[in-house]
């Protein structure tokens, strides 16, 4: 925008919504509540309510109206002011693998689009076949202007992280004109090991046919989630992919609280390396995993929660 002689400064994002530790990060993620020591160092966001889906939830679609009037309103006011909207698309991670539906998403992702506002999607998470797709975006009809890559590029074997631009975005800083060029740089970009890694991630991940290997990974979080349902005094299961997600209604739904650190405790003891986010207790199994060992995963958990 600053190329285009535009003077769009503000953010949307989504509530619980979280993308990293940086100050600017910490600006669009501030509501998920893990920066109140920085308050006062953090720029202001806007921030759309996120209607997360649950198996068997009654009031979706009146939580998506409100979430898409809310973004009418947004637009209203601001549209000349916005600069981006930032979404982890379909999924948030830490704020609690809260799901929503993509039929919402597609329809709020239009209403920025006609209003010509740059979408960034950050699938550092989501990437890489987390949900079942290559990527979160392709479930979806409205494509992102920007994508943040990270985490599974590498495998998990090496910190490599990429940020993807559309053609148009990318002409905007070509030129002779240097004071328009984007001259941000790190010490280790384009690490040739980092890069390396990735490449042979990426090649292994399409040789092996991995997203086969992620719809059999979900097929046995559903057959699982509806015995815990069941059998455990949990609610709110969501599975996306090779994300399954559900709350359990005996701990506390405070992040960190006692409560959480003991079930954490007593999973580790049975060999599970879980990690509740409150009262959220979630599986985001590696892609390798045998299917029994996610099996016997689970009976465990079971027997751990009932």
């Amino acid at each position: 925008w600053y190329n285009l002689g535009k003077k769009k400064k503000k953010f949307v994002s989504m509530s619980g919504g979280y993308h990293g530790d940086t100050f600017g990060a910490m600006s669009v993620g501030y509501s998920s509540g893990f920066y109140k020591p920085f308050k006062d160092f953090i720029s202001e966001s806007i921030f759309i309510p996120f209607p997360d889906n649950w198996d068997g939830k009654n009031d979706l679609e009146k939580e998506e109206i409100r979430s898409l009037n809310t973004v009418d309103e947004v637009l209203s006011k601001n549209q000349e002011d916005i600069a981006a909207v930032i979404f982890e698309p379909l999924i948030q991670g830490a704020g609690g693998m809260k799901v929503c539906r993509k039929e919402f998403f597609d329809s709020m992702l239009k209403k920025f689009r006609d209003a010509g506002v740059i979408i960034i999607f950050d699938e550092v998470m989501t990437g890489f076949g987390r949900t079942g797709k290559m990527f979160a975006a392709d479930y979806l009809k409205n494509k992102p202007d920007i994508m943040c890559l990270a985490k599974s590029m590498t495998g998990g074997y090496i910190p490599l992280a990429a940020t993807i631009f559309s053609e148009k975005i990318h002409n905007e800083f070509l030129g002779g004109d240097i004071k328009k060029s984007f001259l941000h740089g790190h010490s280790f970009s384009a690490n040739p090991i980092a890069c390396s890694a990735a490449l042979t991630s990426i090649n292994l991940f399409n040789k092996e046919n991995t997203l086969k290997k992620i719809s059999i990974i979900s097929e046995i979080h559903k057959e699982f989630i509806h015995k815990l349902r069941n059998n455990c005094n949990v609610s709110k299961t969501r599975i996306l992919g090779s994300i399954a997600a559900f709350d359990f209604n005996k701990i506390s739904k405070d992040y960190g609280s006692s409560d959480t650190q003991k079930i954490k405790k007593k999973f580790l003891e049975n060999g599970l390396l879980l990690r509740p986010l409150g009262n959220t207790i979630y599986l985001m199994p590696p892609y390798c995993i045998k299917e029994e060992t996610l099996k016997e995963c689970y009976k465990k958990i079971i027997d751990i929660l009932m």
